[in-house]
Parts: C-alpha cells; structure tokens; sequence
C-alpha cells in the first residue's frame, strides 16, 4: 500500500471528522428540544444536565465516507445497515429512555443482520484445535459476542471523553493491522471510525459539553466488535483468537468483573450502578482526568500486545491477557480495602498566566491573532508552494469558495457550514504539501518545524489565557501524543507511515487553530475567511492552469 493510498484513507477520516465537528455544535443546541439530554442522578459524575445527542454527529460522519467509498456488496451492506438500526434505536433511547429489553431487540437485530446477511461469524475459537466450528454454532455465538460488545463499550461509557476514547485506542490498532494486511475494507470503516470520533472528542473531553448518549457507544461497540471478528476470521485468519480479545481491550473485562460483583450481591445485571473500573478509581482519589488517563494507558497496552504478538499462541495470550487484569483489580482491590487514597488532599489549582495576563486585552488577543495568521499562511503555501494541484481539488476548492461566501449571508447555518468548509481547506492545504512538497523545504524542513512549533504554542497560550473553558488541554491531547508516537515506532513502518504520521501531527495543530479561530470568530471572521478564500482562488487557478 503506497503512499497515494494512505493519503485516501487519511482523506475519508478528515471528511468524517469535519462532518462531525460540523454537526456536534448544533447537536449541542438541538438536544433540549428533541429530549437528548442526560440528566444527573446518584450513579453519575456529572452534577448538571448534559446534551446526549453527540452519537448522531460521528455515526453521521463516519457514514458519509462509507456510503460513498465502501464497496456495494452483501458484508458492506450488512455493517452500515447495522450502524443505521443502532443509530436509529440509541437516539430513541437518548430521547425516550426507552426499556432495555427493547434496546436488545435492537442490538441483536444488528448484529443478526451482519451475521446472517453478512456471513460474517467466528469460525476459529481459542483453544479449540478443529479446523473451524460449524456455522450453526459459530453463527449464534458470534451474535451474542457482538451484542457483548455493544454492551461493555455502552457500559464503560461513564467519564467524559471515556469510551470514545477506548474505542479510538481499539480502531487505530484495527487500522494498523489492516493496513499491513492490506485489507481495504477494514482500513476504510476503521479510518472513517476514527475520523468521527476525534471530531466528538474534542467536544466530549473534560468538562464535556455533550454526551455520545447510546447513539454513539452502541453504534461504535458494534463496529468494534464486527471489525475483530473480520479481522481474525476474513482479514487474516492465521491470527490468534484471542487478539480479538486484546482489541476489546479493557471494556470487556470490566463488564465481567462488574457482572460477577453484582450477581455476588444479588443484584439485577442490567440496572446500572458505580461498580465500574473508572467509578473506583474516583472512589479511592483519583481525580477526573487522571483516570481517564489510567483507562486510557490500559487500553493501550492490551492494544500493543495485540499489534506485536498477534500470531502467538492462544494460551500464552489468554495468560497475558488475564494476568494483567488480574493484577489491576487485585491491586484495586487492595487500595480499596486498606484505604488508600490518590490524593492526600483536595486538588487547589491556580492559573498564573490566566490570572494575571488576562487584564491585559492585547496579549489575550496575541494568540488568536499567530492562529489566525498561521492557519492563513499554510492555506495560501500551500496553493502556492505545491508541485502539483490536481484537478479534483481544484474543482472542490471553486465549489468550497462559493459556499463559503454564501454561508456570510446565511444566519442560521452560516456558522456550521463555515466551521465544516474550513476543517476541509485545512486537512487539504496539509495534505497538498504533504503529497507534492517542493524541493526546497524538503532540504529546509527546520522551517516547517518552526512553524508548527510557533502554531503550537499559539495553541497553549490561546487555551491557557483566553478560552480555556472551552477548549481546555484533556485526557485527548494525550492519547493523541501517545498514539502519535507509538505509530512512529510501531514495528515493520515504512517511510510513507512515518510521513502519515508527520502529516496527523500537523493536521491536528491545524484542526486545533481553526476550532479556537472559529471561536473568536465575530471578530476575526472577514479577515481570516478571506485568507481562505484566496488560498482556494489559487488552488484553482493551479489546478486548471
């Protein structure tokens, strides 16, 4: 797989991730009206009413690159029929609270669809030396391991920012191993995942200003779950079973652990309670971010596992994969038990910077002002400096030209068009260079460091001094350096996966500037929509001249 091909699929997660960056905000203000909101009760973290309507942005996201490049046949079919019936049962139930034996109706339905339509089902089991298992069992099996799933991501959904980002953590291993299979499909649907899901997180990170609601966490168990079980049983059925398992990661394990303390007690399964791993690790201290953190860390871990050892033997990766959940919940167990406390005293923190150069309106303008700029230069650079423009671009750039002027004169939807036209022109204007860069600043790269070190710093300042309320540093910015860097490193990369990944760190310093841009934009707008507007004239004159 060339480099062409791994711009494309970086291409399908930017259109998915623009299309839910787009949408969320109006999710946001539409969830009041139509019944999506979460409101707080004892087994809850949250202490105020919360949109739950965020599932609908990245399910719609993730859709819209599928239904244009994911081939029309019977398993393709199957899976977006799948995510629809989940889409389409989780807002009822986000909106409705509806009973739980009607939300499995749904849930089995899916996955039915996938199984029985689909011919998709588990042939080979861990620890079973038989060829494969006959479809009569391994087809009913299959379905309640998908259901499963749908269920322990529903059920982990608990923190802010929680289960979109294990589920990130379990795609982006998905996407890898696929890619070095060279499996279109499962790269496609795992690209167009992920894309929807950094589009909600910035949106969902704490403090969260939407919720995915069952929408988003059903829909995303879902295609977990179908995506391992192509992946072991179609992609490459020379894996282990149970690297199926490490994919899953954590949220399995901690709905086994959760089952087996409530029928302990005597308690119903399905009535929901705080016996989760991230209620726990609240209870004995742990502040918000940093357990979110810890799950995070975790996640990752079974993930690498998986990557790095995937053709082992099932019984060496079950004791792995049961000896280190055995040595988180024993260990917290015993924190549990002795009293042992994360932090000794309340967590006081002070913001020096914000505090005391806040009163100064001119330095709180200065970072907005080298975003606005930076996002503005790249644009234009990238128009002018480009070996090359194709012409599909060039068509893109006239019809993104005309709906960016015509959003000025649209009160309603102006805003959200304009906020999707632009993730667009950015993730397009880095890609351009990425894909035809000019000699030149291949010898002079320190340029191009400096200048992303100067919009990353912008950044910070923008955050810490003037809005950090609303785009406050999160658990996300982690995961997205700790998955950065394991990519970089991950065993067998080629040089163009070490350029995939120089182009996601830029594209996501873009993506953070115009969000914070777009933000202030009731004073910056006409300036810095008009930067853009001529980096796409060029575009297009380039392309056809």
């Amino acid at each position: 797989m060339g480099d062409g091909e791994l711009g494309f699929y970086l291409i399908v997660a930017i259109i998915a991730m623009s299309v839910c960056m787009a949408l969320t905000p109006l999710m946001i203000r539409l969830a009041p009206h139509i019944g999506m909101v979460d409101a707080p009760d004892e087994r809850k973290v949250h202490s105020a009413s919360i949109p739950r309507s965020g599932g609908i942005g990245i399910v719609l996201g993730m859709l819209v690159p599928l239904l244009l490049w994911l081939p029309y046949e019977t398993l393709s079919n199957s899976i977006i029929a799948g995510c629809c019936i989940l889409l389409a049962f989780g807002a009822w139930d986000d909106a409705r609270n509806i009973r739980p034996v009607i939300k499995f109706v749904g849930q089995f339905v899916a996955a039915a669809v996938v199984v029985y339509y689909g011919d998709l089902y588990v042939r080979y089991f861990p620890l079973v030396w038989v060829d494969a298992v006959e479809p009569w069992i391994g087809k009913p099996i299959t379905v309640i391991a998908i259901v499963g799933m749908v269920n322990a991501l529903n059920l982990s959904d608990g923190l802010d920012g929680l289960a979109g980002g294990e589920a990130l953590i379990s795609l982006a291993a998905v996407a890898y191993m696929a890619y070095q299979y060279d499996d279109n499909r499962a790269l496609l649907i795992a690209a167009a995942t992920i894309g929807g899901i950094f589009g909600f997180l910035r949106f969902n990170s704490h403090p969260a200003r939407i919720f995915m609601g069952d929408s988003g966490s059903q829909t995303l168990g879902f295609l977990l779950g179908v995506l391992v079980v192509y992946l072991t049983q179609v992609a490459n059925p020379v894996l282990s079973p149970v690297v199926a398992l490490l994919l899953l990661g954590l949220p399995v394990v901690d709905s086994l652990v959760v089952f087996a303390m409530r029928a302990k007690r005597g308690e119903s399964l399905v009535v929901a309670a705080k016996d989760h791993l991230h209620h726990r690790l609240l209870k004995i201290g742990f502040y918000h971010y940093e357990s979110v953190v810890i799950i995070y860390s975790l996640q990752i871990l079974f993930a690498l596992i998986a990557v790095l050892l995937p053709y082992e033997s099932d019984f060496l990766l079950l004791v792995i994969y049961l000896g280190v959940s055995v040595v988180l919940y024993v260990g917290l167990m015993f924190a549990e038990k002795s009293g042992w406390r994360a932090h000794s005293s309340a967590n006081t923190k002070t913001v020096f910077l914000s505090g005391k150069l806040s009163q100064y309106p001119y330095i709180r303008k200065m970072p907005f002002l080298f975003l606005e700029g930076g996002v503005s230069v790249a644009v234009i650079a990238s128009a002018l400096m480009s070996t090359q423009v194709p012409v599909d671009i060039g068509i893109s750039s006239i019809i993104i030209l005309v709906l960016i002027l015509a959003s000025a004169f649209m009160s309603v939807r102006g805003p959200l068009l304009q906020r999707l036209l632009l993730y667009i022109v950015v993730g397009t204007s880095a890609y351009l260079i990425y894909a035809f860069p000019p000699s030149w600043l291949l010898m002079e790269l320190h340029l191009a460091y400096l200048f992303y070190g100067v919009m990353l710093i912008s950044t910070f300042m923008a955050v810490r001094l003037v809005r950090k309320d609303q785009f406050a540093i999160s658990p996300l910015d982690y995961l997205v350096v700790v998955m950065a860097i394991v990519a970089a490193l991950a065993p067998g990369n080629r040089l163009e996966v070490n350029s995939i990944t120089w182009l996601i760190i830029q594209m996501i310093i873009l993506f953070y500037a115009v969000e914070l841009v777009v933000q202030n934009m009731r004073t910056l707008s006409g300036r810095f929509v008009g930067a853009v507007s001529v980096g796409l004239v060029l575009l297009s004159l380039r392309a056809f001249l």
